[in-house]
């Protein structure tokens, strides 16, 4: 018998209408009066559900709104029947979360989570809409490494072939023969994931299809490489609006050598963040880049204090 997380903190789905998407949304406890509700948002190739650790960890109970981006979980790419999407571009994420901000919070301000390419979706929509948002908190979303502009004639190069992959049907990502197989995918990309964990990430991560097979929850047009630059200049004059109180939060295993190989390092991105007014840098140790699974305990307990 498979060993599986008992989650201690029940979610419940809703569907929310946004920009002719059905958005499954994870909710987490009941609107109070007087309390700001919690918005986490996850990272590439992950889903709502992945929260789940962090919210049983949590010394109170609070009211979070998790959504699955587009594209990832039970959020579909596209509205109808037919073929998926061929690409996504970042800035719907920010367009799906002020949308989504104005069903579950019109009136209010929320205090706002992201980890990873959430973090990242987090910080530039502070910057847009600073107004919308008490507190935020920033979970190794470090955003990318500087272009160029002469990079651009090969990014779009890029962009186009890879298109063409995905029509070809060359970027499918991998099926499973079975749940468990899903759980063993996962522990390899994170050894610190228990197996009773990734047991239960499985069932959400994945999902069985009718050939028995089980497939990951997420369209393969999101490997397609962005066509246009990452411009650190409009990211930097975002983050200068950025006027409630943010708190970074790090892994003690430093991903950003590991991905870029030194084409962007934690000390430019810290350098980068001298242009937000008010933040704070905070460590986790023991804990890789999914530290929301590796130390819910330690990152609740980082997130509670800065928001309460």
């Amino acid at each position: 018998m498979l060993q599986m997380y008992q989650a201690q903190r029940i979610s419940h789905s809703e569907f929310v209408p946004i920009r002719n998407l059905p958005y499954h949304v994870q909710v987490w406890g009941q609107p109070a009066p007087g309390s700001t509700p919690w918005v986490m948002v996850h990272g590439w190739m992950d889903v709502a559900a992945s929260y789940q650790f962090v919210v049983d960890a949590l010394s109170h109970q609070h009211y979070v709104i998790a959504p699955d981006w587009r594209g990832y979980g039970r959020t579909p790419g596209h509205a109808g029947a037919g073929p998926g999407v061929d690409n996504f571009w970042f800035p719907d994420y920010l367009a799906d979360l002020d949308f989504l901000l104005d069903h579950y919070a019109p009136d209010t301000q929320v205090n706002l989570i992201g980890h990873s390419m959430g973090g990242n979706v987090a910080m530039l929509y502070a910057g847009v809409r600073p107004e919308r948002i008490r507190r935020l908190v920033n979970l190794e979303g470090f955003g990318m490494p500087a272009s160029k502009p002469e990079q651009a004639p090969r990014r779009y190069a890029i962009w186009m072939d890879e298109l063409k992959k995905l029509h070809r049907g060359e970027l499918e990502l991998k099926t499973y023969d079975s749940a468990a197989g899903v759980a063993q995918r996962l522990m390899k990309t994170n050894p610190r994931l228990r197996a009773d964990k990734a047991n239960w990430l499985a069932q959400h991560w994945a999902q069985q299809d009718d050939q028995g097979q089980w497939r990951i929850l997420g369209e393969p047009a999101h490997k397609i490489s962005n066509a246009q630059l990452y411009r650190a200049d409009e990211v930097l004059e975002l983050y200068k609006r950025i006027t409630m109180p943010v708190l970074c939060v790090e892994a003690s295993n430093n991903s950003l050598d590991l991905w870029w190989k030194g084409k962007f390092t934690l000390e430019q991105f810290h350098e980068r963040l001298q242009a937000v007014p008010q933040v704070e840098i905070a460590r986790v140790e023991d804990a890789g880049h999914m530290m929301h699974h590796d130390q819910p305990a330690v990152l609740a307990a980082l997130i509670e204090r800065f928001l309460d």
